[in-house]
């Protein structure tokens, strides 16, 4: 087991993936399906989804701070209360304007969950299994995005009143979840070798890195089903490919955790870094529909090391003093490169098409590798010890 407290662990990460399930499937798949019905457009349903997740990020780091001094578990309940109240609402209410209010309101209670969970895996994790601690608890999420697109989409197709109920269920199962861990506190930290000042700068030389990494992934958001059908495949076409990318992946993920943790971060985040670069850069030239099964694997292991490599980071720099509130500032810039990234893949597209995505999204992993290995850099100055002291 990775951490020292697994069932507390396991509660923080079920809590995380029905509040995901939820979360997608009522604004990804419910809410643009319903919205005809209750006789709302389009710009309403864009309103919801805009508020919540705009709220989401941006109160990441300032809620982060506000479970360190409320109790983890307090705000933790509060938001999952507030999710209920918006799945109901949004099921009750005669018109948009509340649940775009709610939505924001929820996107602010939700902003604990992600750097919670860190906060704690990080605290929690057993010695020498940080990294891939970390890494476990980063990618646990995935299959509740999957359930909340594949899964309630159809069946909110099929029968809206089951998808509906479903919502429910989950986010009251999710309450009940967040109740028993009221009075979870994430352990005191000391002093911050350096002093708070000192912490807080070495957070800061993450957060370019931070934005570029994110936005990389990001520029094929709302490209995915325009690719499949330039190239002329469609879902099930990518059955096969997937499936050798996560196999690979969980190689990847485990060697690379294995090195993060024995050695440093960067040894797996340096190889993770050139092989993304190097598969985006491979599926830049036309043809690249008769290059996935080589592509498949070379991302999955590029991203499996580079998930370990950078949560390992990311532990060894944060101060432990504002822990929450650290990992609260670097999601938010995730969130941030995230977000531009759709943008900048739009204009990509318009410009060169699919090779001209592919080529900018290995630049910008390029240019990341070259931030973190550049000489006299603070980021590449990050001591191999586990505490992040100098």
């Amino acid at each position: 087991m990775l951490w020292t407290r697994p069932l507390v662990m396991l509660r923080l990460m079920a809590l995380l993936l029905l509040s995901e399930l939820v979360r997608t499937g009522l604004l990804v798949s419910v809410l643009p399906q319903a919205a005809p019905g209750l006789g709302w457009g389009a710009a309403a349903v864009g309103l919801i989804v805009g508020a919540h997740y705009l709220a989401d990020g941006l109160a990441k780091g300032p809620v982060g701070w506000l479970s360190e001094r409320l109790g983890l578990g307090r705000v933790l309940a509060l938001g999952a209360a507030l999710g209920l109240g918006v799945v109901l609402g949004a099921r009750l209410a005669p018109g948009p304007g509340w649940v775009v209010l709610a939505a924001g309101l929820w996107g602010v209670g939700y902003a604990v969950l992600w750097p919670g969970l860190m906060s704690m895996s990080q605290a929690l994790a057993r010695p020498g299994y940080a990294a891939r601690a970390l890494a476990v608890s980063g990618v646990a999420v995935a299959p509740a995005i999957l359930g909340g697109v594949l899964g309630i989409g159809p069946l909110m197709q099929a029968r809206p009143e089951a998808a509906w109920a479903l919502l429910a269920g989950a986010q009251g199962a999710a309450l009940l979840l967040a109740l028993s861990l009221l009075g979870l506190r994430l352990p005191a930290a000391g002093a911050v070798a350096g002093g708070l000042w000192r912490g807080w700068q070495r957070v800061a030389t993450l957060l370019p890195a931070a934005f570029a990494q994110t936005l990389a992934p990001g520029l094929f958001v709302p490209l995915l089903y325009p690719l499949l059908e330039r190239l002329g495949l469609d879902l099930s076409d990518l059955l096969g490919p997937g499936l050798l990318a996560l196999a690979s992946f969980g190689v990847g993920l485990t060697l690379a955790g294995r090195l993060a943790d024995r050695a440093h971060p960067r040894r797996a985040l340096t190889p993770g870094l050139v092989g993304l670069a190097l598969t985006f850069a491979l599926a830049a030239p036309p043809g690249v529909e008769d290059r996935l099964l080589v592509l498949a694997p070379l991302l999955g292991l590029g991203y499996g090391a580079f998930l370990a490599g950078w949560n390992g980071l990311v532990g060894r720099v944060l101060p432990k003093a504002n822990r929450a509130a650290a990992w609260g500032t670097v999601m938010a810039v995730e969130a941030l490169g995230f977000a531009v990234g759709p943008v900048l893949g739009g204009l990509a597209w318009a410009a060169a098409g699919p090779g001209g995505v592919f080529a900018l999204g290995a630049l910008v992993f390029l240019l990341a590798e070259a931030y973190y290995l550049w000489p006299g850099r603070a980021v590449a100055r990050i001591s191999p010890h586990a505490d992040g002291s100098l």
